[in-house]
């Protein structure tokens, strides 16, 4: 996975929620595209979760992205 095909994700029209699967096997969603945030190296990634709280993730490390329902959990 590359940082330019979370990036064509991310700026999707219109925008569709997205999983991001890890290497490690866990999952993030990102729900709006104002919950991600790529550093402008392209290397690292913050994503919000619910409550205020986030993850920074390495992008080497995502497997794939998955398209999911606006209403998952």
């Amino acid at each position: 996975m590359t940082s330019e095909a979370l990036a064509d994700r991310l700026h999707a029209q219109p925008f569709r929620p997205f999983r991001i699967h890890l290497a490690t096997g866990r999952q993030l969603d990102v729900r709006h595209p104002d919950f991600l945030s790529r550093s402008p190296g392209g290397r690292t990634a913050v994503v919000w979760k619910s409550e205020e709280s986030f993850e920074v993730i390495d992008l080497l490390l995502v497997t794939s992205l998955e398209i999911v329902n606006g209403n998952s959990p």
